[in-house]
C-alpha cells in the first residue's frame, strides 16, 4: 500500500546535480531560453520564413541585446533607493532584470534593426509562441526562488495563498502567470485558426494581452510604488500599451482584409 509524505517546500529550491548545488531557478531560465529557441527553429522550418535569413539574424541580434539592455534597466528600476544608494552602479543593474523591460526592449531593438537594414517584414509571429512557451519554463524558477525574489505576491486570506519562505499566506504571482500565458496561448492559437491575421497581428497579441496582465497583476506584488500609486513596470506597461493604442482601439487592423 502507498501511502504520499508531503514536505513542506524549503525556499530557495536548489537541485543537485553531481558535485554541483545549483538554485532550480537558473536551470529554468537557462532551460527556458534553450527550448523556446528550438522550438522556434521547429517552427520556422516547418512553417516557412517571410523573413530572409540574414534579416532574421538581425533581428535576434537586435531581440537579444536590446532585452538584454532593457531588462536590465527596468528591474534597476523597481527600487529608485536601492538604486540610487548602489555602491557598485553597473552591478546593481546588472543584477536586477524583468520581462517586462525585456519584451519593451527587444521590441525596440528589433525594430531599430530592422529600420537599419530595410526589413518590412513583421519578424514577431514566428517567435511568439516559443516566448509564451519560454516564459512558462521560466516562471517555474520564479516560483521556487519564493521570497527570496522579487516575483512574489503581497498577503492574502484566500485559499489558496501560499507560504513562501516567510511564514505568511502570499499571492503565488509566478503560478498566476504561468496559468495565464497558457490560457493566452490557447486564446491566440483560436484566433488564428478563425481569422486570418495580417504579418505580426499575434505577436501584437501575445504583447498586449501581456502587459495588461502585468499592469493588472502588479497591484498584487509589494515593491515601490512613485506618488500616483504606480511601481516602474507597470508605467513600462502603460507606455507599451500606449504604443499598441492605435490597434487596441481598431483591432480590425490585425485581420487581413478580403477583397471579392
Amino acid at each position: 500500500m502507498f501511502k504520499i509524505i508531503s514536505y513542506p517546500v524549503v525556499y530557495p529550491v536548489y537541485v543537485s546535480v553531481g558535485s554541483l548545488h545549483l538554485p532550480l531557478h537558473a536551470i529554468t531560465e537557462t532551460l527556458g531560453m534553450f527550448i523556446g529557441f528550438r522550438y522556434f527553429l521547429f517552427l520556422r522550418r516547418r512553417q516557412g520564413d517571410r523573413v530572409e535569413s540574414s534579416n532574421r539574424i538581425w533581428s535576434i541580434i537586435g531581440a537579444t541585446f536590446g532585452a538584454l539592455l532593457g531588462s536590465r534597466l527596468l528591474g534597476a528600476l523597481e527600487n529608485p533607493p536601492g538604486l540610487l544608494h548602489a555602491d557598485n552602479l553597473l552591478l546593481y543593474i546588472y543584477q536586477n532584470k524583468t520581462i517586462v523591460g525585456g519584451l519593451l526592449g527587444g521590441l525596440i531593438g528589433v525594430e531599430t534593426i530592422k529600420k537599419a537594414v530595410g526589413e518590412r517584414q513583421s519578424t514577431g509571429d514566428l517567435f511568439t509562441y516559443p516566448l509564451i512557451l519560454a516564459m512558462m519554463i521560466g516562471r517555474i524558477g520564479c516560483f521556487s526562488m519564493g521570497v527570496y525574489e522579487e516575483t512574489y505576491g503581497v498577503p492574502t486570506t484566500l485559499p489558496w495563498g501560499m507560504d513562501l519562505g516567510d511564514g505568511l499566506l502570499r499571492h503565488p504571482v509566478a503560478l498566476y502567470e504561468i496559468v495565464f500565458l497558457l490560457l493566452l496561448w490557447q486564446l491566440l492559437r483560436m484566433i488564428s485558426r478563425r481569422y486570418t491575421l495580417v504579418s505580426g497581428a499575434r505577436f501584437q497579441l501575445f504583447m498586449i494581452g501581456y502587459l495588461f496582465f502585468r499592469f493588472m497583476l502588479d497591484f498584487i506584488k509589494p515593491g515601490y510604488r512613485y506618488g500616483f500609486g504606480l511601481g516602474s513596470i507597470q508605467l513600462a506597461c502603460l507606455a507599451g500599451l500606449i504604443y499598441y493604442a492605435p490597434v487596441i482601439i481598431s483591432p480590425s487592423r490585425l485581420i487581413e482584409k478580403q477583397y471579392a
